[in-house]
């Protein structure tokens, strides 16, 4: 219980910062190229910088079986979350302008700036490596299949851009360092964790400030729409919920890699989605929409599925 407690405190100043985010934003302090310019920040310097601080730790074999571990658990939800998302794009009506929105909301979570905060509240440095793990196949998904659901055949990808990015970078990166027989120098290694620790202010300030544009006019209609909360359910409770199962293996694993893993899974809906509607021709809105609804009811499944964890494993 008192773990638990601690994790609550945590969240709460989760929760403070994205306030502080929704406030900035309503009273002009930021504005929407503002948002721009703290996505470029975190996506591009402050990110890379916090897996790179964190990948810089000492090698073990058990160590090594976890990474494994990580991505064989990413490969399969993953390949779930399509295959339920297309089942659900055939077993409903949906609007055709959302059908690849509502695919890409169910598949893709905002594994990158919740799901880092989250990581790092629980077991600091560990749970970044292990969120990094588990992300890596998340990144080169979401490059590819996230835009091959809007383009279809109608464009090729540009695989440049799946490989060469910031967030694969640093993780190829880190692997060098962690498997290299050295570390960084000392002034590196500071540099490289002050700033990768504004990751999850400023991550948690950007949340706080995209949930300021949705559209209150449309809010009651959306929130009438059964879709939107299928997809809620779909994505924060039963996906996350289909991994438990795997840890009842007759595998050891640690409960910093169950959480990981579990707590990953079920983070809120991408806003990447939302920015491949707008340069596609999707449904910006319903996406944004379901996006702003997961996040605020991430707040509270996040730390019911944190609870149901301690309650299984510890």
């Amino acid at each position: 219980m008192h773990a638990l407690g601690l994790f609550a405190q945590e969240m709460l100043a989760l929760y403070g910062m994205l306030i502080v985010g929704y406030a900035a934003r309503k009273l002009g302090v930021l504005s929407s190229a503002a948002n721009q310019v703290i996505t470029q920040l975190v996506l591009y310097i402050t990110l890379p910088a916090l897996i790179l601080f964190a990948m810089d730790t000492a090698f073990s074999v058990d160590l090594v079986v976890d990474m494994v571990i990580l991505i064989v658990l990413s490969v399969y939800i993953l390949l779930l979350a399509c295959v339920i998302a297309r089942w659900v794009r055939k077993r409903f009506y949906i609007p055709k302008q959302q059908e690849n929105v509502v695919e890409g909301l169910i598949i893709f979570g905002n594994q990158g700036f919740l799901g880092y905060a989250v990581a790092f509240i629980l077991f600091a440095d560990t749970g970044i490596m292990y969120a990094t793990m588990f992300n890596i196949v998340y990144l080169i998904l979401i490059w590819t299949y996230g835009v091959y659901l809007f383009v279809r055949s109608a464009e090729r990808i540009a695989w440049r851009q799946v490989f060469v990015n910031p967030g694969i970078a640093a993780v190829i990166i880190g692997l060098i360092i962690f498997f290299a027989p050295f570390h960084w120098p000392l002034a590196a290694s500071r540099l490289l964790e002050d700033v990768g620790k504004m990751t999850i202010p400023l991550s948690m300030i950007l949340l706080g400030s995209l949930l300021v544009s949705v559209r209150y006019d449309k809010v009651i209609t959306l929130l009438k729409t059964k879709m939107v909360w299928k997809i809620t359910f779909l994505k924060l409770i039963l996906l996350p919920l289909l991994v438990i199962p795997v840890f009842f293996l007759p595998v050891s694993f640690s409960f910093p890699l169950i959480c990981v893993a579990v707590l990953t899974t079920g983070m809120p809906s991408a806003s990447t989605i939302s920015l491949y509607a707008k340069k596609y021709g999707g449904d910006e809105e319903f996406s944004s929409f379901v996006v702003c609804i997961t996040t605020l009811a991430a707040f509270v499944t996040i730390p019911l599925l944190y609870t149901v964890l301690q309650w299984i494993y510890l």
